[in-house]
């Protein structure tokens, strides 16, 4: 994995985050707090999930302290959008000044459990947006629970989006 194939992966999932945003966008927030018995109960704990541990990987990667997000400080859809606003702003500019060779050395982290794991840099990026798109999956699920429309955030269909505006 290069750096310029991550950033497009980064790219993809900004991308995939906006459109998840404007499928859910109809919801009122009693439908996205909603427990439809998923990985964080509804709509809105699930992207709090999403969110934080973008958060919590930004974070590490930079040095920070992680910390994990709560749902209750996000009392409307706007509001968890700024922050998500917020955190592609700060990663892609972390993406911008990363060097190939710390984009490929072995990045050292611990996790909230105490346990230290060693992997590559572009391994836990690609884990990072693996973990997004999965959970990207079950917020539609959950949409179609609720008879929403949905919208589909393939990477292919990025791809092809991408590929028509040259």
């Amino acid at each position: 994995m290069t750096k310029k194939e991550i950033q497009l992966l980064f790219d993809y999932d900004a991308w995939a985050d906006g459109k998840l945003f404007e499928a859910i966008a109809p919801l009122s927030m009693e439908q996205c707090q909603k427990d439809l018995k998923s990985s964080f109960g509804g709509i809105l704990g699930t992207l709090v999930h999403i969110l934080s541990a973008n958060i919590v990987w930004s974070d590490r990667w930079r040095g920070k302290t992680p910390a994990l997000l709560k749902s209750e400080d996000f009392p409307s859809i706007e509001v968890i959008k700024k922050k998500w606003d917020t955190y592609h702003h700060d990663i892609g500019n972390f993406l911008q000044g990363l060097s190939e060779e710390k984009f490929n050395a072995p990045f050292q982290y611990t996790d909230f459990k105490g346990n230290v794991f060693t992997h590559p840099l572009s391994q836990q990026m690609q884990h990072k947006v693996n973990h997004s798109t999965y959970h990207r999956g079950q917020i539609v699920t959950m949409m179609r629970q609720l008879e929403m429309q949905v919208v589909s955030t393939d990477l292919i269909n990025y791809m092809r989006q991408k590929d028509s505006r040259g």
